[in-house]
């Protein structure tokens, strides 16, 4: 036998039923009609302006976090320039270094060459034994050093080698990193006072600076700095500077990409055949 359960309602004078909201039956029928119509329904227009207002108020939140928002996430510290730096680490460089010292047990290279020191335009330059056939040269540049780095590790990776004559090319890490170039002019000084404590009257010749597209705001710093080495070894014997300065730019004096690496940083193979015909009339007879 099937059994069904019922609910317990009063029947309007319609015909509908309204069941008591509380359950209790003992309430009339005009109570339960009246609790239930105390029920509001949202209406069409009702929800719509609900809708509205909550989308205002979103879009107030945004227009006033937003600024804030960009300025801690999306607006970076230029990189440029840097504050000046108060303290420099030489010690990142020593597993290089060591580097150089196992190399050299292994096969030592021949004293007297032409030494070529700095940073990543000397390391990067592949073919500098085969762009100067005539003169034994020796690469031993390590990218990302500045000047102040060659002076401190030359016991290791200068004197060793009792060069004929050394090529500097450094200088455009140390103003990225922050250093003037009145301090790097320093450093400079303090490279040629070293290697001619040891090597009395030995050529030293200082590569000057290019400018990069990637370090485009930097060209002034550089040339500031290019201008202190010029000067400075004017009317020197032993002393030269290579001017650089417009070796890759245009008639407009910008950059050539075409003479960059695609990092926008360094000398593509075509701006390295350029360099080596400014290098090459500074190269000891």
């Amino acid at each position: 036998m099937t059994s069904f359960h019922f609910q317990r309602g009063y029947h309007t004078e319609s015909g509908s039923s309204v069941y008591p909201i509380s359950g209790d039956p003992t309430k009339s029928t005009d109570t339960a009609i009246t609790a239930k119509a105390s029920l509001p329904r949202p209406t069409p227009l009702r929800y719509s302006r609900r809708l509205m207002i909550r989308s205002l108020f979103v879009l107030v939140v945004i227009v006033l976090l937003a600024p804030r928002a960009y300025s801690q996430t999306t607006v970076a510290a230029p990189a440029w320039p840097k504050p000046k730096p108060t303290s420099h680490d030489y010690a990142k460089w020593e597993k290089t270094i060591a580097g150089f010292e196992e190399a050299d047990q292994k096969n030592p290279p021949p004293k007297g060459a032409v030494l070529f020191v700095g940073s990543s335009t000397i390391v990067r330059w592949k073919t500098l034994a085969t762009d100067f056939p005539d003169v034994t040269v020796l690469n031993r540049g390590f990218g990302g050093n500045q000047i102040k780095d060659s002076t401190h590790y030359a016991e290791r990776m200068i004197f060793p080698y009792e060069p004929k004559a050394i090529f500097l090319r450094a200088g455009g890490n140390d103003i990225n990193a922050g250093w003037p170039a009145a301090d790097v002019f320093a450093d400079y000084q303090a490279f040629v006072a070293k290697m001619r404590q040891r090597f009395p009257g030995i050529p030293i010749a200082f590569i000057g600076l290019s400018p990069t597209i990637k370090r485009w705001e930097q060209v002034a710093e550089g040339n500031r700095l290019n201008d202190l080495i010029k000067a400075y070894c004017e009317g020197k014997d032993g002393l030269a500077y290579i001017d650089c300065r417009t070796l890759a730019l245009d008639a407009e004096g910008k950059p050539k990409p075409e003479l960059l690496d695609p990092d926008k940083l360094h000398f593509s193979p075509a701006g390295y055949r350029l360099l080596v015909e400014a290098v090459r009339p500074y190269l000891p007879k």
